[in-house]
């Protein structure tokens, strides 16, 4: 299930909520007061899927190595 972090807009008081898309959806129409933190990330992340990796050719290595040179990325390539 995907987290999301919320801030109060006025109080500034920040929780984090795990929920689906949808239900994510509906909770901020709900609560017009909080606002999603996106500087912190959503969702959740993966560090391996099985053997996954394993079955890619190199290109997802290239990928990877890519996205490790975006600033404040903690994604590696795969050894």
């Amino acid at each position: 299930m995907p987290t999301y972090y919320k801030v109060n807009k006025e109080t500034k008081e920040t929780q984090n909520f795990f929920m689906s898309i949808s239900d994510h959806d509906e909770w901020g129409e709900n609560n017009p007061d909080w606002e999603t933190d996106w500087s912190k990330g959503c969702a959740s992340t993966v560090g391996q899927v099985g053997d996954f990796q394993m079955k890619t050719d190199g290109g997802w290595n290239e990928v990877l190595h890519k996205v490790s040179k975006v600033p404040g990325s903690n994604v590696r390539p795969h050894k």
